[in-house]
C-alpha cells in the first residue's frame, strides 16, 4: 500500500486594487508618513479557501488587505506594498516549514514585478492567526498596478 502525504493545492486570485484616500485608521496603523504627495491604493478580499489536493478545504485565508503606498519620508520617494491577512490551519500541519503565499503585482492582469514569497504566521493548527507583510516596489509599479494577484502556495501537510 502507497503511502501518500495530502497536499494543499496552490491557487490564485486576482484582488483588484483602486486609488483611496491617504487618511484613516489602516494608514495610521501601518505608520505611513502622510504628505500632500502620498498616494495610496487598496484591494480586499474577504475569504479564499486553500483545498487539499482531494478537494476539502485544508487552509483558509480571510480579510486579506493589499495597501499600496507612495509618500516621501526624509526627502526621498518611495512606494511599499502592505499584505495583512488572517490565516486558519484547519485539521493538519506542514510537512516542513510552510510555503506560505506570493504576490505579483499586475496592469490589466499583464505581471509588473514578482514579489518575494513569504511564509505564513501559522505556528499551529485549528486557530486563526494574523499575518503582515510589506515589500519595497519601484514607483513606476505602483503607478501603472491596477490589481495583485494573490498565490497560496502548494504544501504538503500532515494530518492531525
Amino acid at each position: 500500500m502507497e503511502n501518500t502525504v495530502p497536499a494543499l493545492v496552490e491557487n490564485t486570485v486576482s484582488i483588484e486594487l483602486k486609488t483611496a484616500k491617504p487618511t484613516g485608521l489602516s494608514i495610521t496603523q501601518l505608520g505611513v508618513p502622510v504628505s500632500e504627495s502620498t498616494s495610496v491604493k487598496k484591494g480586499k478580499l474577504h475569504e479564499l479557501i486553500q483545498l487539499l489536493d482531494d478537494g476539502r478545504p485544508g487552509r483558509r485565508f480571510q480579510n486579506i488587505r493589499i495597501t499600496g503606498v507612495k509618500t516621501c519620508e526624509g526627502g526621498i520617494e518611495s512606494a511599499k506594498l502592505f499584505v495583512q491577512l488572517e490565516a486558519f490551519g484547519d485539521d493538519n500541519v506542514p510537512v516542513a516549514n510552510n510555503s506560505g503565499f506570493a504576490v505579483t503585482p499586475s496592469e490589466t492582469a499583464k505581471p509588473l514585478q514578482a514579489l518575494p514569497v513569504t511564509t505564513l504566521f501559522l505556528p499551529y493548527a485549528r486557530y486563526w492567526f494574523e499575518s503582515q507583510s510589506v515589500f519595497e516596489i519601484p514607483l513606476d509599479v505602483f503607478d501603472r498596478m491596477d490589481s495583485l494577484n494573490f498565490t497560496v502556495l502548494a504544501d504538503q501537510v500532515r494530518m492531525i
